[in-house]
């Protein structure tokens, strides 16, 4: 391991470090009012909401565990650990399934899991609205899509690549006619 001695660190400038604070204000605040949000009007955490909304998505409301744990932003095992807490509230359920090269586990929506995400849909959208959207400018918002996949891509491309193939997904089934009915142009 390389010590870097203090002249040999590229330190931030002023406006560099306020950015920096203020991206690490909202990375502390976001998620906190929007997790508080969903346990209070659904019993939801953010994550088991992720993983639903992610598994909403497909005709058949499949995915394979481990593509949708980077969808979800988690490790396997936290997804583990949620899907079986969804799997006890009825929500989800796991099965083999055969992808061409192999068995693979996947996660399979329940209809009693989608109905439960239909019903959070609504207010989890107006708190994304509230905290984020209504903030904006159209501008501003594309802006944030291009400096939030930088900054993911960064951190993790086989997860921003995942969450690429998401969203061209969601476009083509909404030019198609079959985007997801859950709530139309909603985050779910």
């Amino acid at each position: 391991m390389t010590v870097d001695t203090p002249k040999d660190v590229p330190w931030l400038d002023g406006e560099e470090r306020a950015a920096w604070m203020t991206l690490i204000a909202m990375l502390m605040t976001a998620p906190a009012a929007i997790d508080a949000q969903l346990k209070r009007d659904s019993g939801l955490n953010f994550f088991e909401y992720s993983i639903m909304s992610h598994l909403s998505h497909p005709q058949d409301h499949a995915v394979q565990m481990s593509n949708l744990a980077h969808l979800a932003g988690g490790s396997l095992s936290r997804l583990s650990h949620a899907v079986s807490r969804l799997e006890k509230q009825g929500y989800v359920t796991r099965r083999v399934a055969s992808d061409g090269e192999g068995r693979c586990v996947q996660a399979f929506l329940t209809p009693e899991g989608y109905a439960a995400l239909v019903a959070a849909a609504p207010a989890h959208v107006r708190e994304a609205r509230r905290l984020v959207f209504d903030n904006l400018s159209t501008a501003q918002v594309r802006q944030l899509q291009k400096i939030a996949h930088e900054i993911a891509a960064a951190a993790s491309p086989e997860s921003v690549e995942r969450i690429d193939a998401a969203i061209a997904e969601a476009e083509r089934a909404e030019r198609e006619g079959r985007s997801d009915p859950c709530v139309p142009g909603s985050v779910c």
